[in-house]
């Protein structure tokens, strides 16, 4: 189980990351068990990159729409039937969560049965053994993968395969599906699988397709990376105008969509992250009349995904007139402007710009002004104190780069004039030493030195010789009572001044003492 957690939280990103905590969240707090399940997983088994994020649920998802809502989600659209939300989490995560069911065909071309189910169940009724997996985000469980149809190794093995004999007939879209993962994927069809895919397409039970399965596959198309690739494959197959009936890859504009995939990559590199999708449509059927356009956006599930691809036009048109305008009349005037549009307007206007003026202040956004930011003098914020522990140097690494975008910052000279106003005041110096004992004692030594160098007035002979001692002077401390001064001469004594002591008494031994006695 942890190695799945392990790999789960390496492969996605960090909005993805806050994106799969806050459905399990939600379904949590609603009681529902939670997995990621389909795409999602694959993708993070295999290392392909994680486009979307699939959620199954055991109850019904529908119930938890305005909870979604005040958790910041954007709801793209819901199918009561298949009981399905499209989401769109913080931070432009695109998922789906579906109930867990059972989908039972009674007969070719109708409708499925759906009644609720187990996740194990809901395993069983999906399409390729790639996609029959689910990751488990309950309590006691998570990580654990359930893999009822060994996909993990047909991961490993590089192969599309059905789950069961009756896949094609029941679910006629999944022909389409087959093309599409294979071209995305460039893996081949398990040979059973391979058979059973002709032997379907032979008998023609595509046309028993839902309109909910065709809108289904053309969303879809919008989200790969690769999408003039699949579209020739899907015409090779003859699915592309299943999906449209006068839809052929010469109605594609091949060069936009290739400049297109090329600047989203561009933008990628510079730590943008864009969402193609609209554009890619507008691409794909932008030789297409407005009734056939009109159509397929009707049956694309995600109204929000519709709705974005419908006013692509309008609001790029919008962005150019702006850059066209006194708005953008400085390179820092454009820089801001560019920051703060929709990164997808921003990518779609790089494309499709027809105004020199406007595709070259877009060309500079991401490259020649980018230079300029090198260019931020931090060896002389460094030497004015002005560096990234100041809470205004943002604002200040921001002004500085504005101002040489414009051009008005060309020497050092300029620089640290503008930048010397902006620089912190200096650091106060150290506060003094403590004055203590070690302080005194050095002060006492010094003192008893310069006394025994050079006596002072005070240190000379007084009148009758005497001499003070330099103890009297210097302070009593531990070390000057160390120090002791060199002994000195006894003073002379006046021989007329003796006074005059009485002689010793002489003694007289013990025994002479007996022998007088005696």
């Amino acid at each position: 189980m942890a190695d799945y957690i392990y790999t789960m939280e390496l492969r996605l990103t960090p909005n993805q990351q806050k994106g799969v905590t806050l459905v399990q969240d939600i379904a949590r707090a609603a009681g529902m068990n939670v997995y990621l399940t389909g795409g999602a997983v694959r993708d993070i088994i295999s290392g392909f990159a994680i486009r979307d994020l699939d959620f199954t649920v055991q109850g019904n998802p529908l119930k938890l729409q305005k909870d979604f809502e005040r958790a910041g989600a954007v709801i793209g659209g819901s199918d009561d039937d298949f009981k399905t939300l499209y989401l769109t989490l913080p931070g432009g995560v695109r998922a789906e969560v579906s109930s867990a069911r059972i989908e039972r065909y009674e007969k070719t071309g109708k409708p499925p049965v759906i009644s609720p189910a187990t996740i194990i169940e809901d395993l069983r009724r999906r399409d390729f053994t790639v996609n029959a997996m689910a990751l488990s985000l309950n309590p006691g469980s998570r990580g654990l993968l359930m893999d009822p149809f060994n996909g993990a190794a047909d991961i490993e093995a590089k192969l599309l395969r059905v789950l069961h004999n009756y896949a094609f007939v029941e679910d006629s879209s999944r022909l389409i599906r087959a093309s599409r993962l294979a071209a995305r994927f460039h893996w081949p069809m398990e040979e059973r699988t391979q058979a059973r895919y002709e032997s379907a397409k032979e008998n023609n039970y595509i046309e028993y397709i839902t309109n909910r399965a065709i809108g289904y596959e053309l969303e879809q198309l919008a989200y790969e990376d690769d999408p003039l690739n699949v579209v020739r494959v899907l015409e090779k197959e003859g699915w592309l105008k299943v999906l449209s009936s006068h839809w052929t890859t010469a109605k594609v504009d091949n060069v936009g969509l290739s400049q297109l995939m090329k600047t989203r990559q561009q933008m990628n590199d510079l730590g943008y992250a864009p969402d193609p999708s609209p554009a890619v449509l507008h691409f794909l059927t932008v030789r297409l009349n407005d009734k056939e356009s009109s159509d397929i956006r009707k049956a694309i599930p995600r109204r929000d995904l519709a709705e974005a691809w419908r006013d692509l036009e309008d609001n790029a048109k919008d962005l150019a007139k702006r850059l066209s305008g006194k708005e953008a009349a400085t390179p820092s005037r454009t820089w801001k402007l560019l920051s703060s549009a929709r990164q997808e307007m921003v990518l779609f206007l790089a494309v499709s710009a027809r105004q020199q003026a406007v595709a070259q202040k877009i060309k500079n956004f991401f490259t020649k002004w980018r230079q300029v930011q090198q260019k931020i003098p931090l060896p002389e914020m460094t030497e004015l104190l002005i560096t990234p522990q100041l809470p205004e140097y943002p604002k200040i690494a921001d002004e500085v780069f504005m101002l040489l975008l414009d051009g008005k910052l060309r020497s050092r000279t300029e620089i640290l004039k503008f930048l010397k106003p902006l620089a912190p005041p200096p650091p106060p110096p150290p506060p003094p030493p403590r004055r203590g004992r070690g302080a005194k004692a050095a002060a006492a030594q010094a003192q008893v030195q310069a006394l025994q160098a050079a006596p002072t007035k005070a240190g000379k002979k007084a009148k009758g010789g005497a001499v003070p001692l330099v103890s009297a002077v210097a302070p009593k401390t531990a070390v000057a009572a160390k120090v002791q001064p060199k002994a000195l001469p006894k003073p002379a004594v006046d021989p007329a001044k003796k006074s005059k002591s009485p002689p010793p008494k002489k003694t007289v031994p013990k025994s002479k003492k007996l022998a007088k006695k005696h």
